[in-house]
């Protein structure tokens, strides 16, 4: 069995039960980093007193997996996938092993487990329901229209940075809409964990004296208020606003998503 196996995001009590059994069966552990893997394997052994015997490592990365060969793996064994932090696929290498899984009739099993996306989303109040996750922006493509998409979507949104870029960040945000509400939460689960709710203005003048260290997850909170109930789809088709507002606006009355409602409204243009 291919077993995907959550870690620690910063104190070791987040690892479960259940992963501690599954690492001991586990003869091979694809990892994204194979040092601070073995260092992981053996703070855990120490802190649960748990013998995992002798493991081979295999590093599997973001820089690799893509071209990575596994036909030479014996999956009929029990094998683990880690990542450094969190869980494996979020904003983190293992996809491609997923594929392969699933291309190959190989069973597989996700363990549930620690998570900074979601535990940000949590601590911010800002929904219980619907949000979107966007992880890190790309640094190698236009941080401005990245940032902008990410202020425009219908829900709350989640980002991770990094500390070298919190900073701008939050500026370039407030220069875009200075009162955008946001919730900032920086080293999840650590000693240092600590949060920060404000508008956007403010943050970016209380962050000037703050230590900045750590990773970053950042929640914008995007919620459209609730529209008045007499409020009709024909009144938001004939506002005279972008078909992509309209799409934002339709899916808070009729339940589809923006992006399938702009799909439909694209489709009524063009008959």
């Amino acid at each position: 069995m291919l077993y995907f196996v959550p870690t620690p995001i910063g104190n070791l009590g987040d690892i479960s039960y259940r992963a501690l059994e599954i690492l001991q069966t586990c003869e091979l552990i694809f990892c994204e980093d194979i040092r601070v893997c073995k260092a992981l394997i053996n703070l855990l052994s120490a802190k649960y007193n748990i013998d995992f015997g002798n493991k081979n490592y295999i590093s599997l990365h973001s820089h690799n997996e893509k071209d990575f060969d596994f036909s030479n793996t014996d999956f009929s064994k029990n094998i683990a996938f880690l990542s450094d932090a969190g869980m494996p696929c979020i904003s983190d290498p293992g996809i491609s092993l997923v594929k392969y899984a699933q291309e190959n009739d190989i069973k597989y099993c996700v363990i549930p487990g620690a998570n900074a996306a979601i535990t940000a989303l949590v601590a911010s109040g800002f929904s219980d329901k619907e949000f979107i996750f966007l992880g890190f922006l790309n640094i190698k493509k236009n941080r401005q229209a990245q940032i902008e998409n990410a202020l425009n979507q219908a829900y709350p949104t989640i980002l991770y940075e990094a500390p070298t870029r919190i900073m701008d960040l939050i500026q370039d945000i407030a220069k875009i809409d200075e009162n955008k509400e946001i919730f900032l939460i920086k080293e999840i689960s650590k000693m240092y964990e600590k949060t920060y709710k404000d508008k956007a203005k403010n943050l970016a003048k209380l962050l000037k004296n703050e230590n900045l260290k750590g990773e970053w997850v950042v929640v914008i909170n995007n919620q459209i208020p609730n529209l008045n109930s007499n409020i009709s789809s024909e009144d938001i088709l004939s506002l005279n606003i972008s078909l992509k507002d309209k799409s934002k606006l339709l899916s808070k009355l009729n339940g589809l998503s923006p992006k399938q409602n702009y799909e439909n409204l694209l489709k009524s243009e063009e008959k």
